[in-house]
């Protein structure tokens, strides 16, 4: 195995959850009277943690307490209803598990409020991952590294600089946020953006399923 570290983002990597987000999402706009999206408008609404969500998914010009209180019902309503249809992408909880079987640590770092992505990782991943570092809980998300760096220290101990990393997302922000560590970074086609877009925004490896994410891993 060439790295001592595989990091995953969540959302739009190994679990598909744009439409829990969608239908949370429309359904806190609805309860305030402000305009609903589709799912596609979401898929480029989301990536920069809840908060950034919900800023761009609200009318520009709604006060700062109203923006608190949609958050707020938002936070409420999703932590309820974040596996109603989210579920792995074919394919991805073997291939976790093969990397898993080769010593390999392996981690997710989301911008996903932690204990939503906590949750998800133990209904859907049940003791593959050795850490999940998600947000609002006190760090700079993503593209920052922060999360990334808190993994490092919990599971080895050691600086960033002395470990070899793969970073594995969907997003630009994925993708800035591996580079940012220092860490190979793969593009997964089958998310919220695709090809041309990974490609366009830096990734070293861009694959098409998870047997060859898994061989370009290993």
């Amino acid at each position: 195995m060439k790295y001592d570290l595989v990091v995953f983002d969540l959302d739009g990597t190994i679990l598909n959850t744009i439409d829990d987000l969608a239908d949370s999402c429309n359904f806190v706009l609805n309860r305030h009277k402000f305009p609903t999206h589709t799912v596609e408008e979401i898929k480029y609404m989301v990536g920069n943690g809840i908060a950034k969500l919900i800023e761009r998914a609200c009318p520009a010009d709604i006060s700062k307490e109203e923006y608190e209180t949609v958050l707020k019902d938002f936070r409420t309503y999703y932590e309820v209803h974040c596996d109603k249809k989210t579920a792995p992408y074919s394919g991805i909880l073997e291939c976790v598990n093969e990397l898993k079987s080769t010593g390999v640590k392996l981690a997710v770092n989301t911008n996903k409020d932690e204990n939503a992505a906590l949750e998800l990782c133990r209904k859907f991943f049940p003791g593959v991952f050795d850490f999940v570092s998600g947000g609002n809980v006190g760090l700079p998300v993503k593209p920052a590294p922060d999360g990334v760096h808190r993994i490092v220290q919990q599971l080895f101990g050691k600086n960033i600089s002395e470990i070899k990393g793969c970073f594995v997302g969907d997003s630009d922000v994925d993708i800035a946020t591996g580079k940012n560590c220092g860490f190979d970074v793969i593009g997964v086609d089958w998310g919220f953006r695709g090809i041309d877009f990974l490609k366009n925004h830096g990734a070293d490896k861009v694959v098409f399923d998870c047997e060859e994410l898994l061989s370009t891993i290993k």
